[in-house]
């Protein structure tokens, strides 16, 4: 029996479809391409703004037209938020909610007549009877808004990490928010914050290790809010993952600016595997839409936070630290005084990539009842500027880096004679393709 992937969204959506994908090979089935006819489907979206809704409805209906017969399981923020609205899709089968991943691979199988994960290799399995396309399980969700309605009852962190790359894969830590930002479904989507316990994440490192991967990228909704739910701390996490045997570099991915301490950097700048390489929101660079969105930092203590990174990560020759920034326009209230405001911030504090983002409206949360709305018009323009912004910054930051020495991580893709890598500090560095190089860090010159 064959199945086939669609993953929308986030990085965590793809670690976590990975392990998917791991649970069903290991129960015999065959892993092919969307575009081939798949026996079954299993779609993880995404719900981070209407168009990724939209996308989600579109890929189910897209799989459903190749093969009407095969049934669609789906999973995700989407599917957490609007689970009827899912199920009403043609050729569904199973939705699955934020708090029933572990079920995903051994309930599939069970719909599909099989006889769970410890399936021996080739065992096959017969069609189930989806009738009129409809899911025959799954948990309504009653109204669709988020008023007076609570996160999800999502208590446990479903271990999963990203497979099939030989050179890097995304090790998903964390999951939930607990900051209720004014603009911000998460909390609701992927429950309150919580975390796997160190052991677990050093043991998945240690398989990730085994299959020769030589780079992690530590992954969550915030990933520096570790520790809530089993008592330990970030700090606990990295020094520990920083003796796994075989792994050579880790990277820090979107973690909150006030919890990234003095403490783990004056660590991190002691000589460890971390890469001077950090992914940090901030959303906007004015203080009062800052506050408006229930953002916990102002700028100033944003650009302070920076410069201290700066200060004792960058030394005289030595690779300068990549931060990647997220930005969101027109939010609620985005003046273009305001918005000016947030350039310049972003001009000063002078980050090496922008993640730019539209806001977009989603209903139940607070923006979305705030008044003075900014029009679509309005937002592409701003993107606009600020993606011109984002390639002059970026081409500032590989130029202070010319020069200097750097390790890069060589992968395996090869593209007009060609491969690529990344130095510790992510600047993409391409030469002639040397399959010998593949997986291996090498020195050179920027």
């Amino acid at each position: 029996m064959k199945i086939a992937f669609v993953t929308l969204g986030c990085k965590l959506n793809y670690a976590e479809t990975s392990t998917y994908e791991r649970g069903f090979r290991a129960a015999g089935l065959e892993v092919v391409p969307w575009r081939d006819k798949a026996d079954v489907y299993l779609v993880n979206t995404c719900t981070v703004t209407e168009t990724a809704n939209a996308k989600s409805r579109s890929e189910i209906r897209k799989l459903h037209r190749i093969n009407p017969a095969a049934p669609i399981v789906v999973t995700g923020c989407y599917a957490q938020m609007k689970p009827d609205e899912v199920a009403a899709i043609d050729g569904v089968a199973r939705v699955f909610r934020s708090d029933e991943k572990s079920l995903v691979v051994s309930e599939t199988l069970s719909l599909l007549g099989g006889c769970g994960e410890s399936a021996p290799s080739g065992v096959r399995f017969a069609h189930p009877t989806i009738p009129s396309g409809r899911s025959p399980r799954y948990r309504s969700a009653g109204d669709t808004s988020l008023r007076g309605s609570s996160p999800s009852a999502a208590t446990s962190t479903f271990s999963a990490y990203s497979s099939g790359e030989r050179t890097r894969s995304f090790l998903k830590v964390q999951d939930g928010c607990d900051n209720f930002c004014a603009y911000c479904t998460v909390p609701y989507a992927r429950g309150r914050s919580r975390n796997i316990p160190v052991c677990e994440a050093v043991r998945m490192a240690q398989e990730i290790a085994a299959q020769g991967v030589k780079e992690i990228v530590l992954t969550g909704v915030n990933t520096g809010d570790f520790g809530r739910t089993t008592g330990e701390s970030f700090l606990d996490l990295l020094k520990a993952l920083n003796e796994v045997q075989g792994i050579e570099r880790y990277r820090i991915s979107s973690i909150e600016p006030n919890l990234l301490t003095e403490e783990i950097v004056d660590w991190i700048a002691s000589g460890t595997k971390f890469q001077p390489h950090f992914h940090i929101p901030l959303q906007t660079g004015c203080d009062e839409l800052l506050k408006r969105m229930g953002r916990r930092y102002t700028t100033a203590e944003f650009a302070g936070k920076l410069q201290m990174i700066r200060s004792k990560m960058e030394k005289p020759g030595a690779e300068k630290v990549f931060f990647g920034i997220d930005v969101m326009v027109g939010l609620p209230g985005e003046t273009p005084e305001l918005f000016a405001q947030t350039c310049s911030f972003l001009e000063r504090i002078r980050p090496a990539f922008i993640h730019i983002f539209p806001y977009s409206k989603r209903p139940g949360t607070r923006a979305a009842e705030m008044p003075d709305q900014v029009p679509e018009s309005i937002k592409k323009e701003r993107v606009a500027t600020l993606e011109a912004l984002c390639d002059r910054l970026h081409r500032e930051f590989e130029e202070a880096n010319r020069g200097i020495h750097a390790r890069v991580l060589w992968e395996s893709k090869e593209k007009d004679g060609s491969m690529g890598g990344y130095t510790g500090n992510y600047i993409r560095i391409t030469r002639p393709y040397d399959a010998q190089l593949s997986g291996r860090i090498t020195e050179i010159t920027i």
